[in-house]
């Protein structure tokens, strides 16, 4: 399989990532032109011993044709992989889906999981937010479930729905979350002492932060968030379960959607 990646951002983690791994088998970078940002991808992939060919703007055209409209914007650099494995349809790039996302008015929900590492506990959520809509399941490359997709444990606890919602993996979670702010998101972190989600009227776009059981949403990504948002509860002990947790906030965002 031929897998194309455009995007300086995309392509620059893709290249580094491989020069860290030393996996660099059927990596290709085809250029344009040379300015500052494809002169320093060029640099690190040359480095790394990937191959660099100047083309001109019409192949790269060539290439980029069968991708989303919002990503054949190449820049004058493409990154193509043969032999890349067939992704899972609902594994979706997030730099990719969050540009659309960012062009488009209609309603959408972003589900953020923190460092969120118990697959149990994903498996739930995702089964969670395929009932209730949501748009998008977004978890960090390190301290999280690892591969979603092959993960028996979770594909059991989500009854299935982690072969449908769509989920992106990355490695900056504190940076993705601010291109979904700059995409026109508002940002609501999960935690107990925040405003009563009974209270809140939750906007078209609504990105909700979900943090660890064991320390919460990291304080970054606390930063980042709009408002705090908790559930009023009675119970004796001190909160609910993450994922029971998630599947209220995104009923009620679902229930507010209906009216």
């Amino acid at each position: 399989m031929k897998q194309i990646i455009t995007g300086f951002h995309a392509i620059e983690e893709k290249v580094r990532s491989a020069c860290e791994s030393g996996k660099i088998e059927g990596l290709s970078l085809s250029y344009s032109k040379i300015g500052p940002r494809v002169k320093k991808i060029l640099d690190v992939a040359k480095t790394a011993g990937i191959p660099c060919s100047q083309s001109d703007n019409k192949m790269l055209d060539s290439l980029v044709q069968n991708l989303p409209e919002v990503a054949r914007d190449h820049r004058g650099i493409v990154l193509v992989f043969e032999g890349a494995k067939e992704s899972p349809q609902n594994e979706v790039n997030f730099d990719t889906w969050i540009a659309e996302a960012a062009l488009s008015e209609d309603k959408s929900t972003i589900v953020v999981l923190d460092e969120i590492t118990d697959p149990h506990n994903v498996g739930a959520i995702l089964r969670s937010c395929d009932q209730f809509g949501v748009s998008l399941a977004l978890m960090p490359q390190r301290n999280s479930v690892g591969n979603v997709s092959e993960n028996e444990i979770i594909a059991r606890a989500s009854a299935g729905a982690s072969s449908y919602v769509p989920c992106a993996v990355v490695k900056n979670l504190n940076r993705a979350v601010q291109k979904i702010k700059e995409a026109g998101f508002w940002v609501y972190g999960a935690d107990a002492g925040g405003e009563s989600v009974q209270k809140l009227t939750f906007p078209a776009k609504t990105c909700i932060i979900m943090g660890s059981e064991g320390s919460g949403i990291s304080r970054l990504l606390e930063e980042q968030c709009d408002s705090i948002v908790s559930i009023p509860t009675c119970g004796k002990i001190d909160s609910l379960n993450v994922s029971v947790a998630t599947g209220v906030l995104l009923y009620e965002r679902y229930r507010q959607s209906l009216d």
